[in-house]
Order: C-alpha cells, then sequence, then structure tokens
C-alpha cells in the first residue's frame, strides 16, 4: 500500500511476520544455501525526489563468530536512492546481532518517522529486541509533500527492472495488526489511521499473487492478512 501524496511525517504499524517457504529449484548458484527468491517486510516513501525502502529482509545471521551461508533470520535494513543535493545512494544493514534477529511468526511494531531536515528513523522492536537509527535522506523534511508505503515481499536476486520469475516461493500468513500514518497535528505527531480513503492498494507485478484478507472494518485502521505465492492462487 502506498499513502496519498501530503504532508505525512512518516508511516508506522504492528506486524506477524510471515512463515517462509523456499523453492528448492531456485537455489542461488552463486552462494550455496541461499535461494533467488528473498521475503522482505519494510515501509519507507518518496519525497523531495528521494526514494527509500526501509524494514526487515531476510538476512545472513553471525553465528559463534562466523557468518551463516544460508539466510536465517530478519534484519533491519535502511535503502535510499540518490538526491539532487550531491548525495549518494546507500543500503545498510543493522549489525550482525542476535539482538537485531527477528523470526517468522513473531510481532513486531515497525515504524518510519522524519525527524528533522534529512533526518528519518527507523524504530523495530518486539519480542524483547529493539533497533532504533537515525537514516540520513537530504529529500525528507517535516512539513515536505510526499508519500509513504508499507511493502510485504518476495523480492528475486538480480532481478531487478526485469520481469517476475517463475518460483514455487511463498511468503504467508503474515498479518498487518495495525497500520497508520503520522501527522503534526496542533504541534504534536499524532497517529492517523490507514484507511482506504488515505492510501492506494498495489499487487505487484499482479494480483493473481496475493490472497489478502480484511473484513470493511479492519481496513479502516490499516489491517490485512497478506499471503504472497510466487505460483500464483
Amino acid at each position: 500500500m502506498v499513502s496519498s501524496n501530503d504532508v505525512w511525517l512518516g508511516i508506522g504499524g504492528r506486524v506477524k511476520l510471515p512463515k517462509i517457504t523456499f523453492d528448492p529449484n531456485r537455489a542461488n548458484p552463486a552462494k550455496p544455501g541461499q535461494y533467488l527468491d528473498n521475503p522482505s517486510v519494510y515501509m519507507g516513501g518518496s519525497m523531495g525526489g528521494q526514494e527509500t525502502d526501509i524494514g526487515l529482509t531476510w538476512e545472513v545471521v553471525r553465528e559463534n563468530g562466523m557468518v551463516s551461508a544460508e539466510r536465517k533470520a530478519f534484519r533491519p535494513f535502511l535503502r535510499r536512492t540518490s538526491h539532487s543535493s550531491g548525495q549518494a545512494a546507500l543500503y545498510e544493514n543493522a549489525p550482525a546481532e542476535a539482538q537485531y534477529y527477528w523470526y517468522p511468526e513473531e510481532e513486531v511494531n515497525m515504524s518510519v518517522e522524519v525527524v528533522a531536515n534529512g533526518k528519518l528513523k527507523l524504530v523495530i522492536e518486539g519480542n524483547g529486541k529493539r533497533y532504533e537509527k537515525e537514516f540520513d535522506a537530504a529529500g525528507y523534511r517535516p512539513g515536505g509533500v510526499g508519500e509513504f508505503k508499507r511493502v510485504n515481499a518476495i523480492d528475486q536476486v538480480a532481478n531487478e527492472g526485469k520481469p517476475a520469475q517463475a518460483t514455487q516461493a511463498k511468503a504467508e500468513n503474515s498479518k498487518w495488526l495495525e497500520t497508520y500514518l503520522l501527522r503534526s497535528y496542533e504541534g504534536k505527531t499524532t497517529k492517523m489511521p490507514a484507511h482506504s480513503g488515505r492510501l492506494t492498494d498495489m499487487r505487484c507485478p499482479a494480483t493473481n499473487f496475493f490472497n489478502i484478507t480484511a473484513s470493511a472494518d479492519d481496513l479502516l485502521k490499516g489491517i490485512e492478512l497478506i499471503n504472497i505465492n510466487g505460483n500464483g492462487y
């Protein structure tokens, strides 16, 4: 989902992370133990000519001082595109430490907020763990007009800009228990329910890959049960 274009300060919500099934025929030949499909649950947006993707992606971990061959947990990531100010594109992960690992079917609170000119703050917390990071993003500022998004996805390795590849991979049973947009109201940052009047539902590259369940009351609060199947439903 993507919000309307307005003076939003950010987006947040509570989500149960998806159960993952990989396609054994889509093993990554360059990285044994990994796959060419990679689930993610994240937020971000577009403001001042700059895009951001910020949240959780399925990643490698560090065990006994060694980086795992396989991806084993959801870890926070922050990505921005370059900006006309001269700021370069950047991608970074949270440290590979157990305090920043989350797992399928755990519940987390996640938010991305504009906290100053050129500054976004990511907060992810749940299951006794918390990650907080301020991230430089020159296009974002309080009072700026932009849009924010909430994304459940199966990303495909080295496939950006290409048609989706056939896969049996699934990311299912992820549930947003709440979604809200942030806005300044009477000098205070206020949560506004992310209902259908403030957002657009986007199911890319085609609707048949998604099975999304929500009642009319759920949609008033940004509540949705999201299933993704690379082979379609």
